[in-house]
């Protein structure tokens, strides 16, 4: 592969252990880790975290929806819920799921706060 190749790999590497230690912030050192690399998409998320099926993305435009639609693909039948952490060069890392997904979330949380 060419010396871009490598550069992107790196980069998305570097990207999957930045979002390992944010996502450790909220759910503690040794909870979180990245996916195993000599394993297919389909048996490990990017980042592996509690209740998540994590697909990290990085570069200088991000395709959102087939971002998406991996973890979606890759997340049934799993028990989780399928999110895709993407960032394009410059700007902020952002967070795409579905609204019946983000929905789900948002009812937990509601649940747990006694409200």
């Amino acid at each position: 592969m060419s010396r871009g190749g490598a550069a992107a790999r790196r980069k998305g590497a570097d990207f999957e252990r930045w979002l390992v230690h944010r996502f450790a912030e909220v759910f503690g050192e040794g909870k979180v880790r990245r996916g195993l690399q000599f394993r297919s998409g389909e048996e490990v998320p990017d980042v592996d975290a509690p209740g998540l099926w994590i697909e990290a993305k990085r570069g200088k435009r991000v395709h959102v929806r087939p971002a998406l639609d991996q973890a979606v693909t890759d997340a049934l039948g799993k028990g989780r819920w399928p999110v895709s952490v993407c960032k394009e060069d410059g700007d902020e890392p952002f967070v795409v799921l579905r609204l019946d997904d983000f929905l789900d979330l948002l009812r937990e949380w509601w649940s747990t706060r006694g409200q």
